[in-house]
């Protein structure tokens, strides 16, 4: 039975062959069916993609500028705030105690002065006794207002007039230099901070339309416009910063995060081809059946359009997307 099957092989290798030149004669002989398509007017738009996160234009991250344990909280979230005004306060009982401590001692000293001045003048005691107790009393009112910055810092305070944006941290809870306890910033205006590519910086103007899209309003595309550029980019990321602000009457929030799209160029009322059907500056185009080649300029390229500035007239079908090995005088027909 294999000897059979063995005896067959050739037979069926000489009929596979023949298929497959059969099939050559007929992709070479017979029309390759494409797919065309008709320019259409419209706007094209050149944009550099980019993620963002709102930010307040003016803000502030405020820690505590020494450790300690959280005693009280003076302010609440979306609540309006001076300049200096308390926001919370650290356990200062021990800072209050070396306070008064100190005050105390000063009370003695500053006695101790008056006193040896009037025996001086008297003639009672000597000089050196006055000047020691007058060194003592500078000494200890020195370390008096030392402990009543060190109470100080024990308070944490806006160092602006805004709202409070966000509020972390809890009574009890121990707070290190490191710790934001408040966020602080005006409510208006908002911007949105964003890390471009340092291969695209260079085609970024101040005053360029940005496009953006907030999962928060998926049905919304929301405007801004290009307010900052950071002259000095991140070596280590390969980014630039950018900074767009907002309308202030824009429904986005501070903290959201965005996907940006900065219009660099933007053509109304050009001629759009699929994107497929370029290929080495040339489009193929179909006279009577047959493959012809048009050489074109392009203006602005999109992902899956290109803008077709010259060499191609609005009424003029090319082939979406050439199958691989077509070549000018090929018959092809259509779909």
């Amino acid at each position: 039975m294999a000897h059979r099957m063995l005896r067959r092989l050739p037979l069926l290798l000489v009929l596979a062959a023949a298929g497959a030149g059969a099939g050559w004669l007929w992709l070479r002989n017979g029309a390759v069916e494409v797919e065309i398509v008709t320019p259409r007017r419209g706007t094209a738009v050149e944009a550099i993609y980019a993620t963002g996160t709102v930010e307040a234009e003016r803000w502030a991250r405020i820690a505590p500028v020494t450790p300690g344990r959280i005693a009280e909280i003076l302010a609440q979230e979306g609540e309006a705030v001076r300049e200096g005004q308390p926001l919370a306060r650290l356990d200062d009982r021990e800072a209050r105690a070396r306070v008064a401590e100190l005050e105390a001692k000063a009370a003695y000293w500053r006695e101790e002065m008056n006193r040896s001045g009037v025996l001086v003048a008297r003639g009672i005691r000597p000089q050196e006794n006055e000047q020691k107790a007058r060194s003592e009393y500078n000494q200890v009112v020195a370390a008096i207002n030392a402990a009543r910055q060190r109470r100080t810092d024990l308070l944490v305070t806006s160092p602006m007039d805004g709202v409070i944006l966000r509020r972390d941290g809890e009574v009890g809870e121990l707070a290190e230099v490191k710790d934001a306890l408040f966020w602080v910033g005006a409510p208006l205006p908002l911007r949105i901070t964003a890390e471009v590519d340092e291969e695209d910086i260079s085609r970024i103007r101040h005053g360029q339309r940005v496009l953006i899209k907030a999962d928060a309003f998926p049905d919304r595309t929301l405007e801004a416009r290009v307010d900052r550029i950071t002259p000095k980019g991140d070596p280590v990321n390969k980014t630039f910063r950018v900074r767009a602000r907002l309308p202030d009457d824009s429904p986005l929030l501070v903290g959201m995060t965005t996907e940006i799209n900065i219009i660099t160029a933007e053509h109304a009322d050009v001629l759009l081809i699929p994107a497929t059907a370029v290929a080495d500056g040339k489009v193929m185009a179909i006279d009577d059946g047959i493959v012809r080649p048009l050489a074109v300029k392009l203006g602005i390229r999109g992902r899956t359009m290109v803008e077709v500035a010259d060499g191609l007239s609005a009424d003029r079908s090319v082939i979406v997307s050439p199958p691989p090995g077509l070549k000018p005088g090929d018959r092809v027909r259509t779909k």
